[in-house]
């Protein structure tokens, strides 16, 4: 086990309360959470698998802690660690360690001189290896995540997709969201969440479709109708393109301040159209899609080039989150689905991810590889 892993999110696991009575602790509670981290960062899974890394580690895991230590922890309490750690704690732990992470990543640099917009995208995400007999009885979870360095910086769970919107007031109550922008899908575009942003001193970039009918219906009449005559007409346009994955993509974002008083929504600045043009390179196959959107950033703070930075930005906490911990840990395989065991290890994954991150490694999977070199 590589000594830099347990540093600063180590100190931040220490903040934990032991849920545990004073009687028959061999372990103190920090080494049970900072052994299942650190199994966890080897691309350990199921408890079972946990449990076995950590028993086959016992003198790298003994010299980290500079402690003797008779036995490794068993099964059994692995399995406690994860069912009866305080959920609340150990969240606030993990984002005060996100938070503890350089902010200076993640930002634009509006045109006026003032201080740089930071993008942060909220989404929600099913814990598939929870669903075992019904799919009610699913882990979902809504995270808070940095564009630029896919910092998870706050996580909660909910009941269902649709609680999603009641969730996300919770999720940014209490953060300092000045000099941010919020990105989002189609579900949460809604007035309460709008309104909270700005009462919290934030801009927002939403994505508008046909569940805000009246929204989307005005914005769809705006762009589909002639533009005015030149030096009449407000709107701006701006194309990027590039070749990636297997295909050429041009991207052409317009905006119109030609509704921000006349529709009922709260803070509304622009609205937007994108239009994404793909040419797959080996088939030649090409298609289009049209997206539209708002947003309460002013032309004064962002150029619409900005604008599209967001936009693409959002697209970090699947790419970059949700899929990192699918695929390279394996958190879809993983079928622990007891109480907030699962909530637990996504906690603790997200700390482990902003720790590897915050080393330098770009590559998550090249990272875990590496970790595993040391077994």
């Amino acid at each position: 086990m590589p000594e830099p892993f347990v540093t600063t999110l180590y100190e931040q696991l220490r903040q934990v309360p032991d849920p545990r009575s004073a009687r028959g602790k061999q372990y103190s509670w920090d080494f049970l959470l900072m052994v299942v981290s650190a199994a966890l960062a080897a691309g350990k899974r199921k408890l079972s698998e946990i449990s076995d890394w950590v028993k086959g580690h016992h003198a790298e895991i003994q010299q980290a802690w500079e402690r003797s230590i008779e036995r490794m922890p068993s099964y059994a309490t692995v399995r406690r660690v994860v069912l009866c750690v305080d959920i609340l704690k150990l969240e606030a732990a993990i984002a005060a360690y996100s938070q503890s992470l350089s902010d200076s990543t993640g930002t634009v640099q509006p045109p006026a001189e003032e201080l740089p917009l930071v993008g942060q995208a909220i989404d929600g995400k099913t814990l598939r290896g929870t669903v075992q007999y019904k799919p009610e009885d699913r882990t979902h979870l809504v995270s808070l995540v940095r564009h630029e360095d896919a910092v998870v910086l706050a996580q909660q769970r909910v009941e269902n997709k649709t609680n999603e919107i009641r969730a996300v007031p919770e999720l940014l109550r209490g953060r300092d969201l000045q000099n941010t922008v919020t990105t989002m899908d189609a579900l949460l575009t809604q007035r309460t969440i709008a309104q909270h942003i700005l009462d919290q001193k934030g801009d927002y970039l939403m994505v508008v479709k046909d569940n805000q009918h009246e929204l989307w219906t005005a914005i769809d009449v705006l762009f589909r109708s002639s533009p005015l005559p030149r030096g009449e007409d407000d709107r701006q346009t701006v194309v990027t393109r590039d070749k990636a994955h297997g295909r050429i993509e041009r991207r052409t974002l317009e905006s119109s301040e030609a509704l921000k008083d006349y529709l009922d929504w709260p803070g509304v600045d622009q609205v937007l159209r994108r239009t994404c043009h793909r040419v797959e390179i080996r088939t030649g196959r090409a298609s289009e899609e049209v997206t539209y959107g708002i947003t309460s950033l002013g032309r004064q703070r962002a150029s619409l080039e900005q604008v599209e930075q967001f936009w693409r930005g959002h697209w970090t906490i699947e790419n970059r989150v949700h899929y990192v911990r699918d695929e390279s840990m394996g958190e879809d395989r993983c079928q622990v689905h007891t109480g907030q065991a699962p909530q637990a290890l996504a906690a603790l994954r997200n700390g482990v991810l902003n720790a590897i991150r915050h080393r330098g490694w770009k590559n998550i999977a090249a990272a875990l590889r590496h970790l595993l070199s040391f077994e």
